[in-house]
């Protein structure tokens, strides 16, 4: 079992701030200092250090938070197992995008429901930065998400590939027909929030032309997938976003692709989880009756 002063350290590693630490360890800051500083001996090191007056982990301290969380996950893993013996029953927690939860993966959820009536979903939804937290925190197993992470921290298998588009509504008029990104800047953008998988693939695609978000002449950024379709049916604006989410839309002619000379994307949907986890073997069992 950790100790309080792992708790500590990684309490410090999740604020950066050894106040802000203190106040949600509900001790004192001299408290908190001499956690870290026994931490420090034990291992003969600095774990962190302060530039610009901002606390950030020194590489032994990367190395240490990287350890030290993934034993703090598999030991609340070990207490649900240890849990579920006496119902008999296991519980599974996954996170999912809103895109991947409402138009990728319920046929795939379906099967696996059916198959193992043994184990209980727990399904959670947020968007891929809120993922990558509950994942780092335990109180998920593993996630499905469709934005860029940090792939050296988790293992990862591949869910599926999509093709990321432009779309507006049908009747939208535009002034000159676009051909590339940057005709479309002039055009009123419906954009998910920051933390969002859609959002960061289109920073990311934008960056690679020279653009970014605030060089359109307006924007709208919306949390909800759903309200932001609508407003495309209403013709509010252009989005971009995985084809799989408007394929129903597509078919019906209540919206179209843009087709652009410069935009042809795809992007993969991965299975994630604790690249150190002890039950790696099971969650990549687990995975593979996804894909």
């Amino acid at each position: 079992m950790l100790d309080y002063r792992t708790k500590t350290f990684l309490t410090v590693c999740k604020t950066l701030n050894f106040t802000t630490a203190a106040k949600q360890l509900n001790i004192t800051q001299p408290a908190v200092s001499q956690h870290i500083h026994f931490l420090e001996k034990q291992y003969n090191t600095t774990l962190f250090a302060y530039k610009n007056k901002e606390l950030s982990l020194t590489p032994s301290g990367e190395i240490l938070y990287k350890h030290l969380l993934a034993m703090k996950n598999n030991e609340q893993a070990i207490m649900n197992e240890i849990n579920n013996i006496t119902s008999n029953i296991e519980t599974l927690s996954i996170g999912v995008t809103m895109t991947i939860g409402e138009y990728a993966i319920i046929d795939k959820l379906a099967n696996f429901i059916q198959n193992h009536p043994e184990i209980n979903i727990h399904l959670h939804y947020g968007n891929t930065s809120k993922l990558l937290e509950l994942l780092d925190q335990g109180q998920i197993s593993m996630a499905i998400v469709e934005g860029n992470y940090p792939k050296e921290n988790y293992s990862h298998i591949k869910y599926s590939t999509e093709d990321y588009i432009a779309v507006c509504a049908t009747s939208h008029h535009f002034t000159k027909e676009p051909h590339t990104i940057h005709d479309l800047i002039s055009e009123h953008l419906l954009v998910r929030e920051k933390g969002s998988g859609t959002r960061n693939i289109l920073e990311q695609s934008l960056i690679a032309h020279g653009l970014h978000i605030s060089n359109f002449t307006h924007y709208t950024q919306v949390e909800n997938m759903h309200t932001i379709m609508n407003l495309l049916k209403k013709d509010c604006g252009i989005s971009f976003l995985y084809k799989i989410a408007v394929e129903k839309e597509l078919k019906s002619k209540e919206l179209k692709e843009i087709t652009l000379d410069d935009f042809k994307l795809q992007h993969d949907f991965d299975i994630i989880w604790q690249k150190e986890s002890i039950y790696a073997h099971k969650y990549l069992s687990i995975s593979k009756e996804f894909i």
